[in-house]
């Protein structure tokens, strides 16, 4: 007996949020994300935008005698971030010929709950290659905290180096670094380990969490993705004292320490040092879910469309939809720890 499209659309729709959630386990920055406030859902709109203050909106006048004249210059302090959307599909296809071949409703059940699995395997990679390295290729229109990718990049997030125009020159949202001030927040705080994380690691951590901490409109750092060589000099520095999270943060399969009030998790995406233009790697991100969030389109989180038959074939289709995008609101409360990978 044929199998319709409807049993076989409910099939889908029954496992597809058991799978978007295994998605989001994996990838550790839509993990954390998802659990700390560093996602949110827009209904629609041809772009995102973000209101930035780029600008003192007054002057100051200091007052001798109370008699002086009150400066009334002002500014119009916003100035928006404007995101183009990334959207990505992958079909779920099985053809007629699979169905006669595997007889029975549950075999042909079987075959469409794997193939979601791989779609959803594909995706889960992809989207994490192109947030953590900026390097995925077929998921380029996806923003991403490396701000210094193989090819060039100027639109990523996190980049090494000074915390000034000449030091950190990708736009953000469309907006030039140069032209904001370094207080109103575009420049990410930076530190080079010097190639010896066993001398300067420790310290450079401290040292950024001091000077995000103390640059965040609100928020801390709840997140430091760390490259696999990363995580373990980091754990080789503590090991006669190192400390774990919640074990709750654990049920992904990664191991997870501490920093402060921050998860330390490694990411085997972490672009090395052969995938930078610098030439060294990135070793840590040190993330403010308040100054770096992921917007999704409310209808658009991973949608999975009904079965359909594809015109001029034997075979029928659905659909896993994405429309989302990686947005920065204060990047001087977020920052990179790079050149670690030696211990």
């Amino acid at each position: 007996m044929a199998i319709s499209n409807e049993l076989l659309s409910s099939t889908l729709f029954s496992i597809r949020d058991g799978e978007v959630d295994e998605l989001f386990q994996r990838v550790p920055f839509l993990d954390f994300a998802k659990k700390l406030g560093g996602i949110e859902y827009e209904d629609g709109g041809i772009k995102i935008q973000r209101p930035l203050a780029v600008t003192n909106h007054s002057t100051i006048t200091q007052l001798a005698t109370g008699y002086e004249p009150v400066s009334l210059a002002v500014n119009d302090v916003m100035q928006p971030a404007l995101y183009e959307w990334s959207d990505f599909v992958a079909p779920i296809v099985i053809t007629k010929k699979e169905e006669l071949e595997n007889a029975g409703e549950k075999a042909i059940v079987k075959i469409v709950e794997a193939r979601m699995r791989n779609v959803m395997g594909l995706l889960r990679r992809e989207i994490n290659r192109q947030l953590v390295a900026g390097n995925s290729a077929v998921l380029t229109s996806l923003g991403s905290l490396c701000g210094d990718p193989v090819a060039g990049g100027t639109t990523g997030f996190l980049q090494q180096g000074a915390p000034t125009a000449a030091g950190q020159t990708n736009t953000i949202g469309g907006l030039s670094r140069a032209l904001v001030p370094d207080g109103n927040g575009l420049f990410n705080r930076s530190f080079n380990c010097a190639t010896s994380f066993s001398t300067n690691g420790i310290r450079g951590m401290h040292q950024i969490a001091a000077e995000t901490s103390a640059r965040a409109p609100m928020g801390d750092i709840k997140l430091v993705l760390a490259s696999e060589a990363g995580y373990a000099n980091y754990r080789r520095a503590l090991f006669t004292q190192e400390r774990y999270i919640d074990e709750k943060q654990l049920n992904a399969g990664y191991m997870s320490l501490a920093f402060g009030n921050a998860a330390v998790v490694q990411d085997v995406f972490m672009p090395a040092a052969a995938a930078l233009d610098t030439a060294v790697p990135n070793t840590m991100y040190f993330i403010n879910f308040d100054g770096i969030k992921l917007v999704m389109h409310s209808d658009g989180d991973l949608a999975v469309s009904p079965f359909e038959f594809i015109p001029g074939t034997t075979a029928r289709s659905a659909q896993i939809y994405w429309k989302g995008q990686l947005i920065a609101d204060n990047l001087a409360s977020c920052a990179v720890l790079f050149d670690g990978d030696t211990f």
